[in-house]
């Protein structure tokens, strides 16, 4: 027993002096929240947002932002990084990186040389989202500075999530989503849009903070359309929820109907799903793509009465037509762009290899010149909320007394 004490003594001191064998003090590190990709003279334009570890932890007396950013060049994208410490003062830490952005020009030229690094460094984890700045250098975006969130890091990739939970007007793509997209056939990648609303210079200064409605602002923009890996045009707000929705994105969203003379109902949809099934008929390959939707009425202007189901089922085959027309007319669109932003040929793959292998080489001509697409749309309407008509038909009624 004796001898027991001091062996169970060094082992609890060998426990709890490698634990932290690998941890890193804060006073050592640059922690980045963002990196910015952009090219310059045909080398890499790294800019990286660090966190001001001070003004995070509230320090009083100073007027610095939470962040700080630095730019710098080099051959390959962590040659960039590491001349980083020629300005910055502490090693560049990538673990909370929260958003890569990629200037528009950069990712029409094509982002496929600086994937390997984001997908191979260790440091890396990979729940980080990837976005494109439309209109601008990620540099630029880079530079502003955010309302509500000290952190812009936090900030966007908080847009993002809110936006893609109860809207799907964009989508969260990380590392694994984006490498699988762009090395595979029969699917194309598409990317969160950024758009800045002013002058980035203007949202680089604290005074733009200083207003209830921030000059500059940053903002989601859609979403990019990639071929392999080069960006080749932007989709509509329309064209990003069809793609979302046949894409199995959807968590919820609002669609609004017309409804009266001039009236408006919209709907919260709570819950999609969509199947897809590809058939070749002779030479002729057909996609089937059915979509099941459930909604509540949720904001009702204009004159009906809920409480007729003849009425709910009228607003069903409303809601049907609308979704219809979007996502067809939004498929053709995106036809027309000869991008396979669906998955139509992963479908043709999975369920028929032979046919598969006869397209695959030429799959983006065949999307978009031979594939045929049939839409079949179902809604059911589940709730119409706690009352049963509009307040707008009161109003109506009230006009149409003091008109008497």
């Amino acid at each position: 027993m004796k001898r027991m004490i001091p062996i169970s003594i060094i082992l609890f001191m060998i426990i709890i002096l490698s634990g932290c064998w690998d941890s890193k003090e804060l006073t050592d590190i640059s922690i980045v929240t963002i990196l910015g990709i952009d090219k310059e003279d045909d080398k890499y334009k790294v800019t990286v947002q660090i966190l001001n570890p001070g003004e995070i932890a509230g320090d009083t007396g100073t007027t610095q932002p939470a962040v700080n950013t630095y730019t710098e060049t080099g051959n390959t994208l962590i040659e960039a990084i590491r001349r980083l410490t020629s300005i910055a003062p502490r090693k560049i830490y990538l673990s909370h990186l929260r958003i890569v952005i990629f200037g528009e020009e950069f990712a029409r030229e094509g982002i496929g040389g600086v994937l390997d690094f984001l997908s191979r460094d260790h440091e890396m984890r990979t729940d980080f989202f990837f976005a494109v700045a439309k209109d601008y250098a990620a540099e630029d975006v880079l530079k502003i500075l955010t309302p509500l969130e000290q952190i812009p890091g936090n900030n966007i990739w908080g847009m993002i999530k809110t936006s893609e939970k109860i809207w799907a007007g964009v989508t969260s793509v990380n590392i694994d989503d984006l490498v699988s997209s762009i090395t595979s056939k029969g699917k194309e990648a598409s990317i969160t849009g950024l758009s800045i609303t002013d002058d980035p210079e203007v949202g680089s200064k604290l005074t733009n903070l200083e207003k209830s409605l921030p000059y500059t602002r940053i903002e989601t923009y859609n979403e990019s359309a990639f071929r392999n890996d080069k960006l080749v045009d932007w989709l509509t707000e329309a064209q990003t929820r069809t793609v979302n929705n046949i894409n199995g994105k959807v968590q919820s969203t609002v669609t609004t109907i017309p409804c009266g003379k001039n009236g408006d109902l919209s709907l919260e949809v709570f819950n999609t799903k969509v199947e897809k099934k590809a058939k070749v008929k002779g030479d002729t390959p057909k996609m089937e793509v059915n979509i099941r939707v459930e909604s509540n009425i949720a904001d009702v202007s204009c004159t009906v009465d809920l409480t007729d189901p003849n009425e709910i089922t009228k607003l069903e085959k409303k809601h049907e037509k609308d979704i219809e027309k979007t996502t067809r007319d939004s498929i053709k669109e995106i036809q027309e762009m000869g991008v396979d932003l669906f998955g139509f040929g992963e479908k043709f793959k999975m369920s028929n290899f032979k046919y598969w292998k006869t397209v695959e080489d030429e799959w983006d001509e065949v999307f978009s010149d031979q594939l045929e697409v049939d839409i079949n749309v179902d809604v059911q309407i589940r709730r119409t909320g706690t009352t049963n008509q509009s307040f707008f038909e009161e109003i109506e009624g009230n006009m149409d007394q003091e008109e008497e």
